[in-house]
Formats: structure tokens, C-alpha cells, sequence
């Protein structure tokens, strides 16, 4: 067995106030038992715009959160996955960098959420992530202690592809940091969370953002851990702050994949082909 938790949040616009919120959480996890602590999609700050995260969101090099969070995962000795913080580039856009951290404080793997929502929306302007952001182009699969982690970020969850080449690239958890909007999480936040499981059979951890933020969005919440064969094992029931504790049976992972082997099943096929209108004869 291994120990999780999840940190749901409601992140605001003040990196000081996130991170101390983090710093408490991730103390609490440990002295609760766990060996690996995952926080929500922009947890450090969780702007709307270009400009809000340019006056808090920092590079790479040098960045003061970074160095705090190094200190709170060597401090208590376990993995800290911050799902994910902005990240300035050189082209003013941003990245969603998720982070992983070792014990020892070290960086040990990143990832850049690769899928960016970009819609037009009914009723409203033409809502594009790509102006903000910079999406990845590479998806990462790193240890972290006992079990090997695929990393996702919120609206990736909604391409199953990415998550069979986690699956297949040796992950046997898959961690989905979120900060979903409440209509889309009553419809789809569940049903595409144990899907993406079944399919793997793979734990998946989610840790959500959940309440009203000052950037104006209010969040669904609901932080879940679900098991590989599709169950529900742990749930914060609605959008408060909170942990989310889990212990993980890995033999669960086996156990799945032995009796749905659909990872091995899989066949490579041609696109669809047209066929014709109608039978004539």
C-alpha cells in the first residue's frame, strides 16, 4: 500500500496566500502518513489573463515559488506534485508547468499541458487558452517512490489517447490536476476521470480547484481518486478546501489490466473509409 492525498483548493490571485496554503496542506498530509501530495491546476496563482499572471507568475530560473516548494517537499520528506503553476516565457505567453519534487527537494519531472481549450462558445466571446498559453509538446511518465506516474493537466483528460500512452510508457497511476467549471464538472468531471481508469487500469488522482475564486470563476471541486477498475475510493463531497487521503493497492494496477486486457488488445487500424451513398442495383 501506498499513502496519497490531494489538496483541493481555492486558489487565489496572491502567491504568498497559495503557497501558505500549500505549506499547510502538504504538513498535514505527511502527518496524516502520506508519501505523495498532489495540489490542483494553477495552484500557485490562478489569474484569467495575460496581464494578471504577468504581474505574479514568474520564469523559470530563479523562481522564489519554486525554491518554497523545493523546501516544503524536503521538509516533510515525501513527493510534492504541484499540478500545475504559470510559467512565464520569452514569447509572453505562459506555460502550465506541472512539477514534480522528490523528497529531497529536487525537480525530478515536468510537463506542459499539451491539450489548450479553445472554443467558441454560445452567448459569449470565443474563449482561447492558446493566447494565454503554450501547449506541450511531450507526454511524461516519471517514478515517484513506489509506483510509476503519468502526468495530465484538466481538459487533457478529454483525449483518451494521451492516457493509453501513459498506460503503455509504464504508468500505473495517472495524476489529473483540474480546476473544471462547475456545469461542465456536474455533466462530465466523473464519468471522464473512471473512464480514463478503466481503460488504463490505472489509479487516477485528481485534485481540484473548488468554490468561487477572486479571478471571478467558481470551480467544481470534487477531488476523487479512482481505482483501475473504474470505482470511486475517495471524494472531497463538494468545492471546500481540504484533503483528500487514498491509500493505493498496486496490486489493483495487475489485477485490472489481467482481467481487461485491452492495453495488449489494441490494434492499429486505417482511417475510415468513404463508403458509398447507397445500393443501387
Amino acid at each position: 500500500m501506498v499513502s496519497v492525498a490531494l489538496v483541493q483548493m481555492t486558489s487565489g490571485l496572491e502567491p504568498e496566500a497559495n503557497l501558505a496554503e500549500i505549506e499547510m496542506r502538504v504538513a498535514e498530509a505527511r502527518q496524516a502518513g502520506a508519501g505523495y501530495v498532489l495540489t490542483p491546476e494553477m495552484s500557485v496563482v490562478f489569474a484569467e489573463s495575460r496581464d494578471g499572471l504577468r504581474q505574479r507568475a514568474g520564469g523559470w530560473d530563479g523562481n522564489p515559488a519554486l525554491e518554497r516548494l523545493a523546501g516544503m517537499a524536503r521538509a516533510n520528506r515525501l513527493y510534492l506534485h504541484i499540478g500545475s503553476l504559470a510559467v512565464a516565457l520569452d514569447d509572453g505567453r505562459f506555460a502550465n508547468r506541472s512539477v514534480l519534487f522528490d523528497p529531497a527537494g529536487a525537480i525530478v519531472a515536468t510537463y506542459d499541458k499539451i491539450h489548450l481549450f479553445d472554443a467558441d462558445l454560445p452567448g459569449i466571446d470565443a474563449y482561447r487558452e492558446s493566447a494565454t498559453y503554450a501547449g506541450g509538446g511531450q507526454a511524461v511518465v516519471a517514478d515517484a517512490g513506489a509506483f510509476r506516474l503519468g502526468f495530465s493537466i484538466c481538459y487533457d483528460m478529454r483525449f483518451g489517447a494521451l492516457y493509453r500512452a501513459l498506460a503503455q510508457a509504464g504508468a500505473d497511476v495517472i495524476a489529473v490536476p483540474a480546476a473544471f467549471t462547475v456545469p461542465t464538472g456536474r455533466a462530465h468531471w466523473h464519468v471522464l476521470l473512471r473512464a480514463r481508469a478503466i481503460e488504463t487500469g490505472c489509479f487516477i488522482l485528481a485534485a481540484a480547484q473548488g468554490g468561487q475564486h477572486a479571478n471571478g470563476r467558481a470551480t467544481y471541486g470534487h477531488s476523487l481518486v479512482v481505482a483501475p477498475w473504474g470505482e470511486v475510493i475517495a471524494e472531497a463531497k463538494g468545492d471546500a478546501p481540504g484533503l483528500v487521503m487514498a491509500d493505493l493497492d498496486l496490486d489493483a494496477v495487475r489485477t485490472a489490466r489481467q482481467r481487461v486486457p485491452a492495453l495488449v488488445n489494441g490494434r492499429d487500424f486505417a482511417a475510415p473509409a468513404t463508403q458509398g451513398q447507397g445500393f443501387s442495383g
